[in-house]
């Protein structure tokens, strides 16, 4: 069965959220600068679209990626770690806040934590935020091949107790060896089904 993800190719970076066009229905991804985010992007549609850089915050624009006619998968500047001198980092916030809150077609914040480091506190300053201003988010742990086969059961009910979730309400994935991307790939797919 085809889905929106086997065709997706890059559409546009933007700097300025308000200078988006509407689209039909739109899945954005964020995260610590180092958590894999476009790692997991390129996984999640099978091909590389989404630059991978060996330097951690090297994001930084808003990254859209057309998966069918008016279905956006969005990748975000990371948060944390700044690549480059701080007044470069200065308006990223505001930019990734003025994206979030200015998309009525949102339908899905991903929200990426390490499986093997768990939430930091901006992991968590970040979900806080997201509930506060009630958009729909979940939790994806990344990078879950970092963790050892004979620690994955108890590591991933470690970072749900510290999220507040259970250990279902976590996507636990590596983008690496494939965990866990078929169900995120088909939830994804939903979320932006026509």
């Amino acid at each position: 069965m085809r889905t929106v993800l086997e065709n997706v190719r890059f559409l546009l970076s933007e700097v300025a959220p308000e200078k988006l066009g509407p689209c039909g229905a739109e899945v954005a991804f964020v995260g610590r600068s180092n958590v894999g985010k476009s790692t997991l992007l390129n996984a999640l549609c099978g091909r590389t679209l989404a630059r991978v850089s060996s330097t951690p915050g090297r994001t930084r624009t808003i990254n859209v990626f057309l998966a069918g006619h008016d279905r956006w998968l969005v990748d975000l500047p990371g948060y944390g770690y700044v690549a480059g001198r701080p007044a470069q980092a200065e308006g990223w916030g505001a930019m990734v806040e003025g994206y979030l809150t200015g998309r009525p077609t949102l339908r899905m914040v991903f929200a990426l934590v390490d499986a093997k480091v768990g939430p930091t506190r901006l992991d968590m300053e970040m979900l806080d935020w997201l509930a506060a201003k009630g958009l729909p988010w979940r939790v994806v742990a990344a990078k879950a091949d970092q963790v050892k086969p004979s620690r994955t059961v108890a590591r991933r009910r470690e970072v749900a107790k510290a999220l507040g979730v259970g250990p279902e309400a976590l996507a636990w994935v590596s983008a690496a060896r494939g965990v866990g991307m078929p169900a995120l790939r088909a939830e994804t797919a939903a979320l932006l089904g026509k």
